[in-house]
């Protein structure tokens, strides 16, 4: 089992006053190194409409790099706007994952769309920054992901990485839609894209994780590392109903792989538990894992899917599987 020391609650927007467009929710937390700071992107929202709609923008914290749990900055407005009238991201830009590329900084994320019959719907677009990562700019009005006749639900929560010159793309797939006594409740899965450019995707077309709650259980948030020659998946689960509290909420699990075709589940693994109170005592979910200076962090967010902040944890232990 992996050991993780949780340094703590590093951001909840709800003590930043000052920042109207980021009143709550620290979401989908990925971080880009620099030479002197840890950028940490992030989706906020300001508060609701008058219809209880939100919004979501993508923001972002700096960290000390000599000490990661000290906020040295924070962004003074959204990275980038919302989509036009009628566009697929119009009422929200989340969650988000950015990769350096040469000399841009990429943002893969998914862009929120409003229905009537379901509360959203969701797709994958790319935008670029050219200013080292202060602000990006959509790569057109459309997705680069959206839903197929094979995909026919929202598509989510994309995760990218490269191995060997090659890009993947992690992301959920919406199975179904349940009717609840309150709003209907996606189900989704993890599944993977592929790409030689970054930009036209080739869908592997299947589910990766086997199911641990039943066949309703979600899966979101898969984040993929190389260690030691076989590579390592942290996601987040949960039920797809009653998930706001303790019990259903959002776990980090663990799955492996030698190829990152096959994956084989073993949450037991991961050694990230919800704590005994406070912030992050209900869920701990949307974990991004990073190395810094020989060191290997977690940070992740917390209760109600983010909206008690982000926190870090660091490694405590190294097992011969998982070293660099």
């Amino acid at each position: 089992m992996l050991q993780w020391e949780k340094l703590g609650k590093l951001f909840d927007p709800r003590d930043h006053k000052d920042h109207p467009w980021m009143r709550e929710f620290a979401q989908s937390p990925s971080v880009l190194i620099l030479d002197d700071v840890i950028r940490v992107y992030f989706c906020s929202r300001p508060a609701p409409d008058e219809l209880g709609q939100y919004k979501s923008y993508i923001a972002f914290i700096e960290l000390d790099r000599r000490t990661p749990t000290r906020v040295v900055r924070i962004c003074n407005e959204p990275v980038m706007r919302l989509g036009g009238c009628g566009t697929f991201d119009e009422f929200g830009t989340n969650p988000v994952s950015v990769i350096r590329h040469d000399n841009q900084i990429r943002a893969y994320y998914a862009g929120w769309t409003r229905c009537e019959s379901v509360p959203f719907n969701a797709a994958i677009g790319i935008a670029i920054s050219n200013d080292n990562g202060e602000s990006f700019e959509r790569v057109g009005q459309g997705p680069v992901l959206s839903y197929t006749p094979d995909e026919p639900f929202l598509l989510g929560s994309p995760r990218i990485r490269r191995f060997n010159g090659q890009w993947y793309l992690w992301y959920v797939a919406g199975k179904r839609w349940l009717k609840t006594s309150g709003r209907p409740e996606p189900v989704y899965k993890i599944r993977m894209a592929t790409s030689s450019d970054g930009l036209s995707w080739r869908k592997a077309g299947v589910d990766l994780i086997e199911d641990k709650l039943g066949e309703n259980e979600c899966q979101a948030g898969a984040d993929v590392i190389e260690r030691a020659g076989r590579f390592h998946m942290f996601y987040s689960y949960r039920q797809s109903q009653n998930y706001k509290g303790r019990e259903g909420g959002y776990r980090i699990g663990y799955a492996v792989s030698e190829d990152l075709v096959n994956w084989k589940r073993n949450d037991a693994v991961a050694g990230m538990e919800v704590s005994a109170e406070g912030w992050d005592s209900e869920m701990v979910n949307y974990g991004h894992v990073f190395g810094l200076d020989g060191e290997t962090y977690m940070i992740y967010q917390g209760n109600e899917m983010g909206r008690a902040g982000i926190g870090l944890a660091r490694l405590q232990n190294s097992p011969d599987w998982f070293k660099p």
